[in-house]
């Protein structure tokens, strides 16, 4: 098992190496990073409350109605960490705007992209979200991919390869994105510290953001004064954007 030390190493040598955009990276010969699962009709009721769905977590606000469509959010977890960790960050926020909240886990201590793969990640993911999709009624204008740290890196990957499928963006201190290729026009929120020592604003944010937009894409901004964290209140603003389109 590697260190936290080591982990944040694995973090910042990442942040450093692929602060890029699509086309800047060559594409994976194993995969696209595409997401095949699409909102639909659901074929059975899903209950309310918290439960496993394959290693992750979904979690469904008692307000949950089926009669009406529901935002939905997935939710990636930073290095070594798990899908707790991330559900309990956004949880009283899901109550507040009745968002459903999927936390997978990563197949290896990180995101396969971090590895300079994209595959076994994705194929989990795509099953899962196919279930959520075939037991509750999603919106699909309100279908969010977010993260911290090497998750928001990923969140960020993942959005812009199937920006057909994820309406925005939410990136927690990212290091890098390195999609394979661009589809649709997601919508994106970005925070980092100017504090952080483990992914340096400098070299990541404050890179990725201005490529971003000169990409075309609409990219909220928000820089504050403090280390590798989500403060309370960029966690509040970022899912209040999310929420209400």
């Amino acid at each position: 098992m590697l260190s936290r030390r080591q982990l944040l190493a694995l973090s910042t040598a990442a942040g450093l190496l692929h602060c890029a955009l699509p086309s800047e990276v060559e594409p994976d010969a194993a995969t696209t990073g595409r997401i095949d699962a699409r909102p639909s009709a659901p074929a059975a009721a899903g209950a309310r409350g918290s439960r496993r769905l394959g290693s992750g977590t979904l979690y469904v606000p008692e307000s949950y109605d089926p009669r009406r469509a529901s935002p939905l959010i997935v939710v990636l977890h930073g290095a070594g960490g798990e899908p707790e960790g991330m559900m309990d960050l956004l949880r009283p926020h899901a109550d507040r705007t009745g968002a459903i909240v999927f936390a997978p886990k990563s197949v290896g201590v990180t995101w396969d992209v971090i590895h300079a793969t994209l595959g076994p990640d994705v194929e989990r993911l795509d099953d899962a979200m196919a279930e959520v999709f075939s037991r509750y009624l999603i919106d699909p204008q309100r279908i969010a991919v977010g993260g911290f740290s090497d998750g928001a890196s990923y969140a960020l990957t993942l959005g812009v390869a199937n920006g057909d499928l994820f309406t925005h963006i939410l990136a927690f201190s990212p290091g890098f994105l390195t999609a394979p290729a661009q589809n649709g026009s997601p919508r994106v929120y970005v925070s980092h510290g100017t504090a952080d020592r483990i992914l340096p604003i400098d070299r990541c944010s404050r890179e990725l953001v201005p490529r971003l937009q000169s990409a075309g894409y609409t990219v909220i901004y928000r820089e504050f004064d403090g280390p590798h964290t989500v403060p309370p209140d960029v966690a509040t603003e970022a899912f209040d954007w999310f929420a209400r389109r």
